[in-house]
């Protein structure tokens, strides 16, 4: 945070609503370039339109998988993570299987977190542990679980489920991880001010829909 502070430096401008049309893509990859947002971040059916989109910008291109409940097989998460790359895609958001983790398998959610992160190699990708839905045990176990896994981001929400992020969630997360792994603050983040909380406790990515309403704000 030295200097002054670039909000859009953090923002993935997202939409994931599943009545987005395409113009509603289009609108969101302008808005990304105009404001210079990190990166977009949608549902795979619009990597292709999206990555046409955001030619020749800087913006980066962020794709959702096993999204949003997490509990498709892993050979389908992986699946389609490859295909959101081959597509364009420059960073992945997965959506961890929270049935396993409330199970106790945390060898099975490591797994399919490394084999996602294998399949994608150098390609960013940030898991989604969806805090709403887990005891603070299982969240610990969730971003340990994530860091073990090799993942360059954890990520709190998917803004679908019963609650978004929270500052709290956020310093649990950033205790265990420490610089070793980046957090994302999504679910709920729609102005400045609730924004910067999240920059000050060490978030490296805000997903939010409000992204302009939070540049614009003096």
């Amino acid at each position: 945070m030295a200097g002054k502070l670039q909000f859009q430096d953090y923002i993935d401008h997202t939409i994931l609503k599943p009545t987005a049309t395409v113009l509603d893509i289009k609108n969101l990859c302008k808005e990304a370039v105009d404001y210079n947002f990190y990166a977009v971040c949608v549902n795979g059916c619009f990597v292709e339109i999206a990555k046409k989109e955001l030619q020749n910008s800087k913006v980066k291109l962020a794709a959702v998988i096993g999204f949003p409940l997490g509990a498709m097989s892993t050979k389908a998460k992986v699946s389609e993570a490859i295909e959101c790359v081959a597509s364009g895609a420059d960073e992945i958001d997965m959506v961890i299987n929270i049935g396993q983790l409330k199970s106790g398998d945390s060898n099975f959610v490591r797994s399919e977190i490394k084999q996602i992160k294998k399949a994608i190699g150098d390609t960013v990708l940030k898991v989604i542990i969806e805090t709403c839905f887990l005891t603070t045990g299982e969240k610990k176990e969730a971003t340990k679980l994530t860091m073990e896994a090799g993942a360059d981001f954890v990520k709190t929400s998917t803004g679908f489920g019963t609650g978004g992020a929270t500052l709290e969630d956020v310093q649990l997360m950033k205790s265990i991880v420490g610089d070793t792994v980046k957090i994302k603050a999504s679910g709920g983040v729609r102005d400045k001010e609730t924004a910067l909380e999240y920059i000050k406790l060490g978030v490296s990515r805000i997903g939010t829909s409000s992204g302009i309403a939070i540049v614009s704000t003096k």
